[in-house]
C-alpha cells in the first residue's frame, strides 16, 4: 500500500513548484514599466489568437485567412502601449479586406511607428487619389478616405487620439500655371481634412494639416526623387497627451 501512494508527494511538489513559478511571473510583469507590459501583451495575444476570436464582429470566419495574408502589408505595433491605437490599427486592416475592390497595395500603406499609427496614400497614375496636377478627389480617392474616416470617427469616442494630415510631392511633380508643389501638397491635406471631417471626424481631432512640397521624400524612394510615391498624402494618428 506505501508502494502504491509514495508518489503522490511528487505529484503535490510538482503543483506546488508550478504555481510558485506562476507567481513570481506575475510578480515581475507588475513591477515592470508600461512598454514591457505591452510587448508582453501583445506577444500572448498573437500567440493565442484563434481563427474564429479573428473573425468575431465584423469579418465573417472565412475571411480569417485573408485578413492573416493582408497583414504581411501592414507592420505590426512593436512598443507603443495604447492599445487603443492598436485596435485602430486592426480595424482598418479588417475594413480594408472587406472592401477587396478598393484596397491596392500600390495606393496605399499602414504601418505602427514610435509616434503612432502612420497612413499613407499614394497618388499612384494607375490609380489616382486626386485629379492630376490638382487638389479634386478623384472617385477612388473619396472611398479610400471616406472608410479610413469612419474607422477614425468610430475609435475616437474617448477623445484618445489626434489626427495630422500632411501632403506631399514628387521632385519632377509640376502644377497648373497658377500652383506649384507647395500649393497642391497644402491643398491636398486641406481638402481630405475638409472630406474626413465630413465624413464623421470631429475637427477637434486635428491637430495639425501641412503642406511639404517636395521636401520631405519618401526614405525608401531616397534614390528616386520623382517617383510618383512621393505623391502622397499622411495621415498620421497620435496618442492625445493629457491636456492637448
Amino acid at each position: 500500500m506505501a508502494g502504491g501512494g509514495g508518489g503522490a508527494w511528487k505529484v503535490a511538489y510538482a503543483d506546488f513548484v508550478t504555481a510558485m513559478m506562476a507567481l513570481f511571473l506575475v510578480l515581475w510583469i507588475i513591477s515592470q514599466d508600461e512598454q514591457i507590459k505591452g510587448n508582453v501583451q501583445q506577444y500572448f495575444r498573437t500567440r493565442f489568437a484563434s481563427v474564429t476570436k479573428q473573425s468575431v464582429g465584423i469579418i465573417p470566419i472565412e475571411n480569417a485567412d485573408l485578413i492573416r495574408a493582408k497583414r504581411a502589408h501592414f507592420e505590426k505595433a512593436s512598443a507603443i502601449p495604447l492599445e487603443q491605437v492598436r485596435r485602430l490599427n486592426d480595424d482598418l486592416v479588417r475594413a480594408f479586406v472587406q472592401n477587396p475592390e478598393y484596397i491596392d497595395m500600390k495606393t496605399l500603406r499602414v504601418q505602427m511607428t514610435d509616434e503612432g499609427l502612420l497612413i499613407e496614400f499614394f497618388n499612384d497614375p494607375s490609380k489616382r487619389l486626386f485629379k492630376e496636377k490638382t487638389a479634386e478627389m478623384t472617385e477612388y480617392g473619396r472611398v479610400l478616405f471616406r472608410i479610413v474616416a469612419w474607422t477614425l470617427a468610430k475609435h475616437d469616442s474617448r477623445k484618445s487620439t489626434l489626427v495630422e494630415v500632411e501632403g506631399h510631392t514628387s521632385k519632377s511633380f509640376q502644377g497648373r500655371e497658377d500652383q506649384d508643389e507647395w500649393d497642391v501638397s497644402t491643398d491636398r491635406a486641406i481638402t481630405v481634412r475638409k472630406y474626413m471631417s465630413e465624413e464623421g471626424v470631429k475637427p477637434d481631432q486635428f491637430h495639425k494639416v501641412t503642406g511639404y512640397g517636395n521636401r520631405r521624400p519618401l526614405q525608401d524612394k531616397l534614390g528616386k526623387l520623382d517617383h510618383p510615391y512621393h505623391n502622397r498624402v499622411s495621415i498620421m494618428v497620435r496618442p492625445r497627451q493629457p491636456g492637448s
